[in-house]
This record gives C-alpha cells, sequence and structure tokens, in this order.
C-alpha cells in the first residue's frame, strides 16, 4: 500500500536527507510534500528524478495526508504535531519537540513499542540512537548498570548557517581574519566547545539531558552521565563510551554480539588506521564500533569507541525505518 506523505522542515538538513532516503529506500509513495516557512516556501527539491516545490507548511491539507515527518527547522512542531493526529494523520518526530510523551524508537532496538499504535513517534536526538545501538546488543550478555559519555557532535547538528561559519572560519585562519562568533559561543575553527543547547541549573546543557533521557528510556531506564562537546567536523558524530555492567562481561562474546546485531559494523583491529573516525562514517548508514576493550577501572566495566552519520542513521535513516516499521505493522492510512 502506498501512503501520502508531507516533510516539514524540507529545506534543512535533515528534512533534504529524509527525503533522499525515502527516495533511495523507495517507501511506498503515492504524493511527497515538501513543507517549509517563510522565504524557503516556493523552492524546489529533488525527490529521486522528480522535482519537489516547496508548499507552505501552515496550509498544508493534513487531512489528505497519512504520515507527516517532523524534521528540525518546523515552526511550532508540538502544535503542528496535535493538528496531524487530530487530521487522522501519523507523525514522525526528528525535532524533539512534538509530544513529551511520545515513545522514543530505535527500530534495532525497541520496535516493540510501537505495537500500541502510537499516532505521534518520536526519533530521538543522535548521541542516544548512537549509544542505544552501540549497548543494546551487549545487555543480552549483562544488565547495564551506569553509562558515561562523551558525543563530539559536528556543527552539521547546528545546521547549515553553523556549517557555512566552520567553513569561513577555517578560511579566515590562513588569511589572519579575526573570528567572530555567530552560530556558536566560540569560533568553532580550530577548536572544541564543550557546550551544546542552554545550561541548566544543575549545570547540564539541554544536549546532554536530551541524550541521558532518551538513551535511558531507549535501554530499560539506566542512568546516563552525558558530555556533549561541538567539534570543528562538518558531518560525523563520535561516542566514547564507558559502560559498567552487572556481570563480568567476556570481550569475545561482546565482539561476536556486535557483529551479529543488525545496522552495526565493528571495525576493531588493534593497529594504525584500525578504527573509524567521522569522515568515514559520512554517507554511511551502519553505526561503527571500534576501540572496544575492558575498562580496568571499574569491575564489569567495558570502553569502546562509536561512530556514525548524524544525519543518516543519527537523524533521516532512523526516521524513515520508524516510518517503514509503521507501515509494515498496518498503522498508516492509505
Amino acid at each position: 500500500m502506498a501512503h501520502r506523505i508531507a516533510v516539514a522542515g524540507a529545506t534543512g538538513q535533515v528534512g533534504r536527507e529524509i527525503i533522499k532516503t525515502l527516495a533511495e529506500r523507495d517507501f511506498p509513495t503515492v504524493s511527497l510534500a515538501a513543507l517549509a516557512s517563510g522565504r524557503a516556501v516556493g523552492g524546489s527539491l529533488s525527490f529521486g528524478e522528480a522535482d519537489l516545490r516547496v508548499g507552505a507548511v501552515e496550509r498544508h491539507d493534513l487531512a489528505a495526508t497519512d504520515l507527516l515527518f517532523l524534521a528540525p527547522g518546523t515552526p511550532a512542531p508540538a502544535t503542528l504535531a496535535r493538528r496531524a493526529v487530530a487530521a487522522g494523520c501519523a507523525v514522525v518526530d526528528v525535532t524533539g519537540m512534538g509530544d513529551p510523551d511520545a515513545p522514543v524508537v530505535v527500530p534495532e532496538v525497541n520496535p516493540g513499542v510501537l505495537a500500541a499504535n502510537p499516532r505521534v513517534v518520536a526519533s530521538p536526538v543522535a548521541g542516544a540512537i548512537l549509544l542505544a545501538m552501540a549497548l543494546h546488543p551487549l545487555q543480552a550478555l549483562g544488565g547495564l548498570v551506569r553509562v558515561v559519555v562523551t558525543s563530539l557532535q559536528p556543527v552539521s547538528g547546528a545546521g547549515k548557517d553553523a556549517m557555512d561559519e566552520l567553513f569561513s572560519q577555517t578560511r579566515g585562519v590562513f588569511v589572519n581574519d579575526t573570528a567572530t562568533p555567530e552560530q556558536f559561543t566560540k569560533p568553532i575553527a580550530f577548536n572544541l566547545i564543550p557546550h551544546i543547547g542552554a545550561f541548566g541549573e544543575d549545570g547540564l546543557t539541554e544536549e546532554e539531558e536530551a541524550i541521558a533521557e532518551d538513551a535511558g528510556r531507549l535501554l530499560g531506564g539506566v542512568t546516563v552521565a552525558a558530555t556533549c562537546v561541538r567539534v570543528p567536523v562538518f558531518i560525523g558524530q563520535c561516542l566514547s563510551i564507558n559502560a559498567v555492567f552487572d556481570r563480568p562481561l567476556d570481550e569475545a562474546e561482546a565482539r561476536e554480539a556486535i557483529r551479529g546485531a543488525p545496522g552495526l559494523t565493528l571495525l576493531d583491529r588493534r593497529d594504525d588506521g584500525g578504527y573509524v573516525t567521522p569522515l568515514e562514517t559520512v554517507g554511511e548508514d551502519p553505526v561503527f564500533i571500534s576501540r572496544l576493550r575492558a575498562d580496568s577501572t571499574v569491575p564489569n566495566g567495558i570502553a569502546l569507541w562509536c561512530a556514525g552519520d548524524n544525519q543518516r542513521k543519527g537523524g533521516a535513516l532512523n526516521a524513515v525505518q520508524i516510518a517503514e516499521e509503521l507501515a509494515r505493522r498496518g498503522a498508516l492510512r492509505g
């Protein structure tokens, strides 16, 4: 059965990637509406070999839509999600602001929550997706007790203007231009910024809270301590993970569990270059695991390195996989 699809926030980085991924995976589509607001309305986008004219999100007929994606940059996503549900439309939310009660889903980790037929489903933040993908296979070997993660996040997570700022500041270094931060709190070229999102009273940033909350929900309520750092990389997110289990984990068994897990690729040779960096993840669907080893500082500890394309599995691909699972379960009208 084919469906009528709409993508709000279609002209942003993730919105474009959702449209591209729908075409690549041949999602059964009767029609696809690319929606935006402001000056983006009236532009054009590609959907496979077809050209889409960008429409105004506030004028779109949600009653004539079976599935709505909310991509970052969607104006008033919570209001739009409520309107969509009232019109009988299912919603996949990639903004994190569509419905605070929506289940967070990574199809390789917790597809069973979709059995309740929720009308709004949230795709978690990229860091939580990568973290859950990395640790879920290991939960078959031992119960997770605690996770400490440092998330190294590329500028594409902050949008096109942030990518442009990194480019211009990098070029400016070689011509002695003074870097004036606009998208970030400090210069991003040749620098690291341990600050993503507003600070809370407890010292955590919004991104750190989002990773901890989303990953905790995906991994059975485990406590997650996250530190998020913006790095001068365009695309590709990496996590340094230290996880504690309730029993010793055999390293060989852990490797086999990761090798057999859908959506994961283990690339872990203990020699020069035997690991994955952000550059190698660009445009790739899998989440890559490297540097798997025992953490000798705590009982039953494992340390590993995780890398993935934040716009693919960390964004658009996960959202489209949720849509595919909803369609498989007959949860979409059409």
